[in-house]
């Protein structure tokens, strides 16, 4: 079933969405009944609790209530998952270790829910990274690995072009794999087979670094490896 919204974030580290952003999600949302957050610490509960309030007050600053939220951690039961995913309005992949969120996906279950749910998914950090066909986990290893499969699209977040290391390996990573290197306050977002962008991001393939734009995944009128399914 295809996703209303895909919306791929890098992070904010102000605790607020840019105005474009919140724009984008308030003509996307019209039905806010329930939000959910699926942890990327999934044993960390009181962490879990703390941020799924302050990403929920990101959403309310901008007027974007939802009638209900809650978190999916290790506390929620597989069928309980099942059912929150089933009923969401709104998908949110949080933060923090993409393989341990992986791994709580798994673990509960709710591969085939995701991918099959018609509500709106938003992913960041952590989160993005994982929505991917073919994730990649720079901490970790250069070795991609499978993701959610929401869209054949990789990002690298967090992404700070000073950094001669990251870069390196995303130069290396890209002779393979394509990467959109997001910085923070980014935002690409999937819907109805169009896709946008919001704030800096970079396109990394080739072994060469440019502005990410469409014509990056779209050149010549043809989709390339690693673009989008859209």
């Amino acid at each position: 079933m295809e996703h209303r919204l895909l919306g791929f974030f890098s992070g904010f580290p102000s605790r607020r969405f840019p105005r474009q952003v919140a724009e984008r999600l308030g003509q996307e949302m019209a039905c806010r009944e329930s939000l959910v957050f699926v942890s990327a610490w999934p044993e960390d509960h009181q962490r879990n609790d703390s941020d799924s309030e302050g990403m929920y007050a990101m959403f309310l600053e901008y007027g974007l209530d939802f009638a209900e939220h809650t978190v999916i951690d290790s506390r929620t039961e597989a069928s309980r998952a099942a059912e929150l995913v089933q009923g969401a309005s709104c998908l949110f992949l949080m933060g923090g270790h993409p393989g341990l969120q992986r791994q709580l996906i798994r673990e509960t279950g709710l591969e085939a829910a995701i991918r099959g749910s018609a509500s709106v998914v938003l992913g960041v950090s952590a989160g993005a990274i994982n929505m991917a066909k073919r994730s990649l986990d720079t901490k970790e290893s250069l070795a991609p690995y499978e993701g959610l499969g929401l869209a054949d699209i990789t990002v690298k977040p967090h992404f700070e072009r000073e950094n001669q290391q990251v870069l390196a390996d995303l130069l290396q990573v890209s002779w393979e794999l394509p990467v959109c290197a997001m910085e923070d306050n980014s935002a690409i977002f999937l819907a109805g087979g169009e896709l946008s962008h919001i704030g800096k991001i970079h396109w990394v393939d080739k072994g060469r670094i440019c502005p990410f734009s469409r014509g990056s995944l779209f050149s010549d009128g043809k989709k390339p490896a690693g673009s989008p399914n859209v």
